[in-house]
């Protein structure tokens, strides 16, 4: 008997997270955990294995060089240390993978109010990226909680310095204490990741049930949810960026970093996804995933590479045009300060973040072949760590950044464990929802 040629292979099958690979990735992030361990060592003899590495980092620093002296052109730096970088990274790659995990939420939600039948297909891959919210999310709580961790990050922080009589007043910075305060900062900083993570829950909750029951109660329960989220995220995705990653830089702000921030939390969120989905099929999963459906998730990648480049080259356009001290100080840092050690990671963001995607996704047949989306979306990762590295360690870090065996101990320990979290995911459902009201839409997609 012939076999029809469209036929849909069978939906019914479910990711096995084998012991093996469980332990490959505990040994993984342990031995991130060595690694830091270790760069600290060596950075504490002297020695450096990377690049713009500092030497003697144990010995603390004096204030930046050249364009890096002080915020807003003014008061100076309070000296960095080895522990400085070390906390930075933390901070750092818990906002690149806090961003990655809640944009798989941001993903599943904008679908359901759009109505959208073609990404059912790989609904479960983003469906399991939330999971990991809760851990970069304990770790920025507790890095905030504990004082000293807490003023090397945000400077604002510092004891006296919204206190008139102070020797550490700052006015411009006083401004700012009605929103700048430790309980109202703490408030915020729970709500985003205790309210993303619930929210989740509710969603996750609802995608399992309608494996079970039939009939629209739990898609309309989930699409609901998901107009909550979407309303919440709205504004959280903003003062988030704010709260995360602009008041590092206390005195400088922009109105357009908000955008900038979803932007590249987002492309790389589904950068990750379509990577996920890739080697999922690559494994011999989700074979029903079609031309079409990498078709669509490759336009929205590289759509949402081009719209970061539009809002990174406008905010910088527009500093760069006006040339007031208080807004070019930012750029300042990252390319003549601390002797000129962020010039080259900035730089290399916007080449991975623009060029690479834009050269290589531009063709329609590029964006239906995986070694050309893989090529892309690797950059991509790759690219937009180095702009939250670039958003995060001149501020923390100031003198003693560089790129070597502690940072790639710090990321290897939070992908472990990310890819631990979201294997654990898609190992309990099946990897397409079986009575979605979409699904016979998704698995026939084709443009």
């Amino acid at each position: 008997m012939a076999h029809n040629t469209h036929e849909i292979p069978s939906t019914e099958e479910r990711f096995e997270f084998t012991s093996g690979l469980k332990s490959k990735l505990l040994i993984a992030a342990a031995l991130g955990v060595v690694l830091v361990a270790l760069g600290m060592f060596l950075l504490h003899k002297g020695w450096s294995i990377g690049v713009w590495e500092s030497h003697g980092a144990e010995h603390g620093a004096a204030a930046a060089h050249g364009g890096g002296h002080g915020e807003h052109g003014g008061g100076e730096h309070h000296g960095a240390t080895l522990i400085n970088r070390v906390i930075g990274n933390l901070w750092m790659n818990s906002v690149y993978f806090l961003g990655i995990s809640v944009v798989g939420m941001f993903f599943i939600a904008y679908n359901y109010v759009a109505k959208a039948g073609w990404s059912v297909s790989i609904k479960r891959v983003a469906e399991a990226f939330p999971s990991f919210i809760i851990v970069p999310g304990i770790i920025l709580i507790i890095l905030f909680a504990i004082p000293s961790t807490r003023h090397m990050i945000l400077h604002w922080t510092h004891e006296g310095i919204m206190d008139k009589g102070s020797e550490n007043y700052d006015k411009i910075i006083a401004t700012k204490a009605w929103y700048l305060n430790t309980p109202f900062y703490a408030i915020r900083l729970i709500a985003y990741v205790g309210v993303w993570y619930f929210l989740w829950l509710q969603v996750r909750k609802f995608s399992l049930l309608e494996d079970q029951e039939a009939g629209l109660d739990n898609y309309y329960k989930s699409r609901n949810i998901s107009k909550v989220f979407l309303l919440f995220f709205a504004v959280t995705s903003s003062t988030a960026a704010w709260d995360l990653s602009m008041s590092i830089d206390t005195h400088w702000f922009s109105t357009m970093f908000g955008w900038y921030h979803l932007a590249s939390w987002h492309v790389s969120g589904l950068a990750a996804i379509m990577f996920t989905v890739l080697i999922l099929k690559d494994k011999g999963y989700m074979k029903y995933v079609n031309d079409s459906h990498l078709h669509d998730l490759g336009k929205f990648i590289f759509g949402f590479s081009i719209f970061w480049t539009y809002v990174w080259f406008s905010q910088y356009l527009l500093i760069f045009y006006a040339n007031l001290p208080e807004e070019t100080i930012y750029f300042r840092e990252r390319f003549t300060g601390y002797d000129g050690r962020y010039w080259w990671p900035f730089h290399i963001n916007f080449v991975l973040n623009f060029f690479f995607p834009i050269l290589v996704l531009m063709a329609r047949d590029s964006k239906r072949r995986p070694t050309f989306l893989k090529l892309a979306c690797g950059a991509i990762l790759i690219g937009h760590w180095f702009d939250f590295y670039q958003m995060h360690m001149p501020g923390i870090a100031k003198d003693q950044g560089g790129i070597g065996i502690i940072e790639w101990g710090t990321t290897l320990t939070f992908a472990s464990l990310f890819i631990y979290f979201v294997a654990n995911q898609l190992s309990k459902a099946n990897l397409i929802p079986q009575k979605h009201p979409f699904k016979e839409e998704a698995l026939h997609h084709d443009i």
